[in-house]
């Protein structure tokens, strides 16, 4: 900083080098917090990771999951599983 007679000459070569490089570092903070909202997607519905229809081959698969998760109990997985056998 530099007075000369009363008059300010601005913040001088290494002031405008510093302005730069925090603006440029406030725009790149503000564009990784979008593509980082953008890319999660937000917060999540469940904890529990859906199974993607490539992975989930039939009802007993299906069946299976929801055993797995705690979704029914041993008895109703074994009266559904017997039902979906005696269809075939």
């Amino acid at each position: 900083m530099h007075w000369d007679n009363g008059r300010y000459d601005g913040p001088g070569g290494w002031g405008w080098l510093l302005m730069v490089v925090m603006m440029v570092a406030f725009w790149g903070g503000v564009a990784w917090i979008i593509v980082s909202v953008l890319r999660h997607g937000g917060p999540r519905s469940s904890s529990v990771p859906s199974a993607s229809p490539a992975s989930v081959t039939g009802p007993e698969d299906i069946l299976h999951e929801r055993f797995a998760r705690g979704e029914i109990d041993v008895e109703e997985y074994h009266h559904r599983l017997d039902a979906l056998r005696a269809k075939r």
